[in-house]
């Protein structure tokens, strides 16, 4: 079974979920401001919060990529989910990032973004990198656009429209 590979930044711990996770994710994802933009847009609650979780960590398994639990170095305390994922079906590989309510406005979403870039790039060899994004989900295309990726086509993404976001091949210097 493979490790999950561990990615420090300046704030932040990128590592693979532990059970001890679930309180602050279930949390998190029964946040109706945080998972508005998620999915379907409605929270979840624990039992699917709990496969969530679980599905992210075997993805992990069958993909030998995924998606981190974030960790804030200075406290230990649980940010949020950022990394990269193409569950069977979905449209490419993609950059996602949820940060948890009480982390809003601090940059960690846009740390972890850099770094998991720049791990799709480096240790993955991936040059095709996206994100879906909800038209109205602002924050997350600050982050998006931050490094550079472009709105490139709109599909319907569980059952309401959503905007691909293609990153630059080439990295821009800021991954």
């Amino acid at each position: 079974m493979p490790t999950v590979p561990t990615l420090t930044t300046e704030r932040l711990l990128l590592r693979g979920f532990a059970d001890a996770d679930f309180p602050a994710y279930a949390a998190m994802m029964a946040d109706t401001e945080v998972t508005r933009h998620l999915g379907d847009g409605r929270p979840l609650p624990p039992p699917e919060a709990w496969r969530q979780m679980a599905m992210f960590a075997g993805h992990w398994v069958l993909r030998g990529f995924g998606l981190w639990a974030v960790e804030e170095r200075a406290t230990g305390a649980f940010v949020g989910r950022i990394g990269c994922w193409e569950p069977h079906g979905w449209p490419d590989f993609e950059l996602g990032y949820v940060v948890a309510r009480p982390f809003w406005g601090r940059g960690y979403a846009s740390e972890g973004a850099r770094a998991s870039l720049a791990y799709a790039r480096e240790q993955l060899g991936r040059d095709r990198i996206i994100s879906i994004i909800r038209p109205e989900n602002a924050r997350s295309i600050r982050v998006a656009e931050r490094f550079g990726a472009t709105p490139e086509r709109e599909v319907e993404f569980f059952g309401a429209p959503a905007r691909i976001y293609a990153y630059p091949r080439a990295a821009a210097g800021s991954a």
